[in-house]
């Protein structure tokens, strides 16, 4: 019994998620795929709950809210330092040992860039790292998220 717990908690030696994100001109929205590794996601879901909560036995009813709730709570984009516009949930997809979380925000027709706030999993795991990928305006970005350094002005 302990070896498969020991083998579990060593799944991947590091901890991080991957953002893929776009503006959409047409639609002024910013478009995200965030991939993040399943049992991290569940960690965190599970802080606090009388139990761990598994992603592949919970009801999408019951799922859907927690995932977006906590996207909202450890991810802030707006287009000045402080502010959070509307996250739209979209959805989710399994990959393998990870899961897409997929959601937008409606950016105001002049932004010319936007402040990410992102913390996610960094309540967690003091080593979490968060990579951004960012296609805006003709132009292709990256920036790393990690303790110290949860909020980035991202400009096109």
């Amino acid at each position: 019994m302990s070896l498969v717990l020991v083998t579990a908690a060593w799944a991947h030696a590091y901890h991080a998620s991957i953002m893929e994100a776009r503006v959409n001109a047409k639609t002024q929205q910013l478009e995200v795929a965030l991939k993040i590794f399943t049992d991290d996601l569940e960690a965190a879901l599970s802080a606090g709950q009388p139990r761990h909560l598994s992603l592949a036995e919970t009801p999408a009813a019951r799922l859907t809210p927690l995932l977006a709730g906590y996207l909202r709570r450890t991810v802030a984009i707006g287009t000045r330092p402080g502010e959070a516009l509307p996250i739209t949930y979209a959805g989710q997809q399994v990959e393998k040992d990870a899961h897409w979380l997929y959601f937008s925000v409606k950016l105001p027709a002049a932004a010319r860039g936007l402040t990410l706030r992102h913390r996610l999993l960094m309540e967690q795991f003091p080593d979490q790292m968060n990579i951004v990928n960012l296609e805006a305006g003709g132009k292709k970005q990256s920036a790393l998220f990690r303790e110290g350094n949860e909020e980035q002005r991202l400009s096109w």
